[in-house]
């Protein structure tokens, strides 16, 4: 018979036979249950066991003494990290394997062996929906797209929940390309409402209040526009990796901090990228502390800041043991230390 398990309580039971991804009642407290076939329902249970079973022992693995002078140093032999995702049938731009234990387990590794416990949210590696276009397309023309953005970041700080674009003093080719980008994102759900109107070449939007959605137009945009930058990179050179996004890391003395988008290639050469939509000089410092404490080379250690021009990200790399660049320069940049 087919069976539930109420996300909410915790109640397993069977139930008549009802239609796939239909919905009944919990018994026990009456919410909303997804039905699923008793079969399908067990294989992704076993799944689910053997999976954790696997990164249990690979964190045994990895769970070596290090060197009491230089922790830091110490790092998990090629060996112990186990084969990570495949690239020449891998659709970078729209999978769902890489939301998975065993991609991030190479990482965890590596963070493991330098004492730092990383925790990762799988699900910010999937390029299944459109986040990942939506960052690309803002980057390939964010001369003129800047603004957008800082409009919307302004209207959800404040609030705000309407943007209103004026398109009468663009170019008829700029006021094209505004229009088609929002109602792009509109179709893909990006916005909750838009309308344009002719006559007055005005666009209103209405901003989404999913907080998944907010935290994109507030900066993650920049994360997945890295991410996949990263992705083609790697895919081009034909590396071996573990990536991820958003990891939040905590050292042995309690520090927490979050990396925006960080890789594992070949088992062996991190490389980390650091985000920043605004301004960020105030955090050199941090950077440059973190990157000591991960033991990360500066030139794999890379901040990638929207408003910076070329010639400001190449003096900012001159002055500090850190990689500065900008959306243009990033790919480049990738290709040369992957």
């Amino acid at each position: 018979m087919p069976i539930y398990r109420c996300n909410k309580c915790g109640f397993i039971a069977e139930t008549v036979p009802l239609l796939p991804d239909s919905k009944i009642p919990c018994a026990r407290c009456a919410h909303p249950s997804s039905v699923y076939d008793t079969v399908f329902f067990a294989e992704k249970l076993v799944e689910k066991y053997f999976a954790a079973l696997r990164e249990i022992e690979a964190l045994k693995a990895a769970d070596q003494p290090a060197a009491p002078a230089n922790p830091i140093a110490s790092s998990p032999a090629p060996s112990a990290i186990p084969p990570a995702v495949p690239l020449d049938q891998l659709n970078i731009h729209n999978t769902s394997q890489l939301a998975t234990t065993e991609q991030h387990l190479p990482l965890q590794q590596w963070f493991a062996a330098r004492q730092i416990e990383a925790r990762f949210d799988h699900a910010a590696v999937d390029t299944t929906g459109f986040f990942d276009d939506a960052a690309r397309a803002l980057s390939d023309n964010f001369a003129l797209y800047g603004e957008l953005l800082n409009r919307i970041r302004w209207a959800y700080r404040n609030s705000h929940s309407n943007v209103n674009l004026e398109l009468a003093n663009l170019s008829q080719k700029d006021a094209q390309a505004l229009n088609n980008l929002c109602r792009q994102f509109h179709s893909h759900s990006l916005f909750a409402t838009y309308r344009y109107q002719k006559v007055e070449k005005i666009v209103r939007l209405g901003l989404q209040t999913a907080p998944t959605v907010r935290q994109f137009f507030e900066g993650g945009w920049l994360e997945w526009f890295a991410l996949i930058t990263l992705l083609e990179q790697l895919k081009i050179k034909n590396r071996v990796f573990s990536c991820a996004r958003g990891v939040k890391v905590v050292f042995a003395n309690d520090d927490l901090h979050e990396i925006d988008v960080m890789a594992l290639v070949n088992g062996q050469t991190p490389i980390y990228i650091e985000c920043k939509t605004g301004e960020f000089r105030r955090e050199i410092d941090k950077f440059l502390r973190l990157k000591k404490r991960l033991g990360i080379p500066h030139q794999q250690f890379i901040i990638c800041a929207s408003d910076l021009s070329d010639e400001q990200a190449t003096g900012l790399s001159a002055m500090y043991e850190l990689t500065f660049v900008n959306l243009k320069m990033l790919a480049d940049k990738l290709q040369a230390v992957l």
